[in-house]
């Protein structure tokens, strides 16, 4: 079979599902284009990319798509990888600047103020620099290796999977391996399972490598691959993505919400 064209997020979350491409027996088998949430989405989107691990609420904005079925980026409990930072406390914030890079999480933030905190918010897209987004907005998104690495001094900071936790009593699905119907993904489940096993069990290599690029302990991204980050999408998860569609649709994010269709 040909290699299949990923286009992948460039954060740590990622690196499990993509390890068995990058050092196992599935190198070879991919092509892997590395990108932010929002380009993984639009590289599918635009066919440039097979396969895409994309922002969770673009499956609903995509025709004719299909979720591999079982690996997701979840979390069950908190994320540390998303959160909104800010200057007050959530009650009082009237402006929120969003990371541009992300969409999910942006959908996150706003039925978070909508339905949780009953506030009417002003968004807006920005860079993620988290001390300009706060020069100009009371609360800012960041998402990603900027959030887990952020050491700046704020008011609060809110754990967004804590925060989705606290009010539904389910995890949050961040992303899913996505792509359109005719690209025939579970003919390859095989290789995208071996690839996340591959890099599960590897987990102290990819500590070693990633700690320095990210400033952190080896110990302390292996706590955070293994227990902030779920890489399931069982019931529980599938749970959790069903009522974010749901609240996505009534917030006026998507229009509809369509079934979740597994390859």
């Amino acid at each position: 079979m040909p290699a299949l064209r990923l286009s992948v997020v460039q954060y740590l979350n990622t690196v499990p599902l993509i390890w068995g491409m990058l050092h196992g027996e599935q190198q070879g088998k991919f092509e892997l284009q590395l990108t932010v949430p929002s380009g993984c989405a639009d590289s599918v989107r635009q066919r440039q990319a097979d396969v895409g691990i994309i922002p969770s609420i673009e499956y609903q904005r995509l025709d004719r798509a299909q979720i591999l079925a079982g690996m997701s980026i979840a979390s069950k409990y908190e994320v540390k990888s998303v959160l909104l930072l800010s200057k007050m406390p959530l009650t009082k914030v009237q402006t929120v600047a969003l990371d541009h890079s992300s969409r999910t999480s942006a959908a996150l933030v706003r039925i978070l103020m909508h339905k949780f905190y009953a506030r009417r918010v002003n968004f807006s897209p920005a860079a993620p620099q988290p001390d300009e987004m706060l020069r100009h907005a009371d609360a800012a998104l960041v998402i990603g290796d900027p959030a887990l690495t952020y050491s700046g001094q704020v008011a609060e900071v809110h754990d967004l999977a804590a925060e989705w936790r606290k009010f539904t009593g389910l995890p949050f699905v961040f992303a899913l391996w996505v792509g359109h119907d005719d690209v025939h993904l579970s003919r390859r489940h095989t290789d995208f399972a071996a690839s996340l096993d591959f890099g599960l069990a590897h987990l102290d290599d990819i500590a070693v490598e990633y700690a320095p690029r990210l400033g952190m302990t080896a110990s302390a991204v292996k706590v955070y691959l293994t227990e902030n980050i779920d890489y399931s999408l069982d019931e529980e998860n599938r749970q959790g993505l069903r009522l974010f569609y749901k609240l996505a649709r009534e917030t006026g994010i998507i229009p509809a919400e369509k079934e979740l269709y597994f390859a």
